[in-house]
This record gives structure tokens, C-alpha cells and sequence, in this order.
């Protein structure tokens, strides 16, 4: 299923989607503004953009036990904590070796940083799995299968030759959201498998909007 949402802003003209309001969003120019109307190719610098380098292991553990803190109690926390601990010292040592050797010999492939530690714990996941490896504990945690299931799964791509995408949900209950924000309209393709109801979400999506345009022309938010 592939309910899609439309909101543009057209003079007397009506919105796709259930009810869709036909408000303009934003008539000001931006950033967004000037990538979009630049004629330098979107790839052009990318040679050179510098490379980020893979972060320690140990940087990587503190922030996935930062992110598993608020969702565990203190006794799963613990028991998740023992698994990093383990991994840190362990098979994730010898696997960072290895993925930092094969990374200075892909010159082409850059880390992306910040308070990710899903993509790196991934790589040390696959590379395991690629060499025949026992899988480490870490991964067998409940905990870690639980963070890695992601119901709502969301991307963009706004641009003046894109009217709308979208794509498939990454778990059999999630959603998968395609999104396009431009300066006259906003829209977004929901998808799911069979035993979620996408049009209520979509529903849900349209009522937030609403809600928010109710806010910024100073309007009281119905309930």
C-alpha cells in the first residue's frame, strides 16, 4: 500500500490527499534555494571533500550504550554493557584492525561521524560475517536487535526535477516515508507491507501538518 499526501500551494485549486489544505509554506529564499538553482554540478567538489576517518571502537561502544541507556532498565542495561565490554576488548578489537586496513585501501569511501554508531557497528558486523567469524554477543543482544529495528524509515530527495519518491519499509511493520520540502509545497509517499494501515498514518501525517500550520498563523491547535 502507497498512500500519498500532496500539499502544494495552487491559487483556488485543490490539494491531493484527504482534505489536504492549500497553504503556502514559505516564500523566502535559503540555502536549500541556491543548491537548487545552482548550475554547478551536484557531485563537483566531492573529489575534494575530505576523507572521515573511521572513529575508535571505544567512541563507537559509548555512544550506542548512550542511545541504549534511556530504553533499557538498569538490569538489561547492565547485561548490554557486559556484551559492549566484551566486544571492546575482544573480536571487536581484531575486527577494527581490520576494517581500518581495508578503509586506508578504499581511498574512494569516507566515514560519515557525529553521534552515529549504527554504520560502524554494522561494518564490524558484516566483517565478521565475511570471514567466517563466530558472531560476538553483542550482536545476539535483544537490546542491539531492538535499537537496529526501525519502524519509521524516512528519506528525501528535493529537488525542481523530482516531483515525489518514495520507497519500501525496512522492517515488515514499519513504514517507509519518501519526502519532498519545497518553497511552495510539501508531499510524502507512505508504504507498508499488509498489517499496517498506512493511510491512517497518513492521516496522522496530514493532522500534524495542519496543526503546525494552524501554529504558525497563530491559530489555536484543534484536538
Amino acid at each position: 500500500m502507497v498512500p500519498r499526501l500532496l500539499l502544494r500551494a495552487w491559487p483556488r485549486g485543490p490539494a491531493i490527499g484527504p482534505g489536504a489544505p492549500c497553504r503556502s509554506l514559505s516564500a523566502d529564499s535559503g540555502p536549500g534555494q541556491y543548491l537548487q538553482h545552482s548550475i554547478v554540478p551536484t557531485m563537483h567538489y566531492q573529489d575534494s571533500l575530505p576523507r572521515l576517518p573511521i572513529p575508535k571502537l571505544e567512541d563507537t561502544i559509548r555512544r550506542y550504550l548512550s542511545a541504549q541507556k534511556p530504553l533499557l532498565d538498569d538490569g538489561q542495561f547492565r547485561k548490554t554493557e557486559q556484551f559492549c565490554r566484551s566486544f571492546e576488548n575482544g573480536t571487536g578489537k581484531e575486527l577494527h584492525k581490520q576494517l581500518v586496513a581495508q578503509d586506508k585501501q578504499n581511498k574512494h569511501t569516507s566515514y560519515i561521524s557525529g553521534q552515529g554508531f549504527d554504520r560502524h557497528l554494522f561494518a564490524l558486523r558484516y566483517l565478521a560475517a565475511a570471514k567466517g567469524i563466530v558472531l560476538p554477543e553483542l550482536y545476539l543482544d535483544p537490546a542491539y536487535e531492538r535499537i537496529n529495528h526501525n519502524i519509521l524509515s524516512t528519506s528525501t530527495l528535493s529537488s525542481p526535477a523530482v516531483n515525489l519518491g518514495g520507497f519500501a519499509p525496512v522492517v515488515p511493520d514499519g513504514f517507509g516515508i519518501g519526502y519532498a520540502v519545497h518553497d511552495d509545497w510539501i508531499g510524502c509517499n507512505v508504504s507498508s507491507y499488509p498489517g499496517r494501515n498506512a493511510r491512517e498514518f497518513l492521516q496522522c501525517v496530514e493532522k500534524s501538518l495542519k496543526d503546525i500550520f494552524d501554529a504558525l498563523e497563530g491559530k489555536s491547535i484543534k484536538t
